[in-house]
């Protein structure tokens, strides 16, 4: 077999491994105070900064868990993406160029 489809044989069987995974229902009530998609925003907007201090001290987390689903993952991907890591790392190239004859 050739690399590519040895390649896609081995993604297939771990994707196929993914779907049999089974994860519980968890048991958490979630009250007022779950974090939604205010603190979802603000937690992807301060990822950089969470992440680095998690890997030091032990209390800190970079997502909330548990957050209220959906909303919390979509401000936390807004956050990250439009307000935190990803928005300054584009940038535009502006090339003039003359026709000389």
């Amino acid at each position: 077999m050739n690399r590519p489809i040895r390649t896609a044989a081995a993604l297939a069987g771990v994707t196929l491994l993914a779907a049999c995974a089974h994860q519980v229902p968890s048991a958490v009530q979630h009250t007022p105070d779950t974090p939604g998609f205010l603190l979802g925003l603000w937690h992807g907007f301060i990822f950089p900064v969470a992440w680095v201090l998690s890997l030091f001290v032990p209390d800190i987390a970079v997502y909330a868990v548990p957050n209220n689903g959906g909303w919390y993952d979509f401000g936390f991907f807004i956050g990250v993406v439009f307000l935190g890591v990803g928005s300054h790392r584009s940038k535009t190239v502006y090339v003039n160029r003359t026709v000389r004859r």
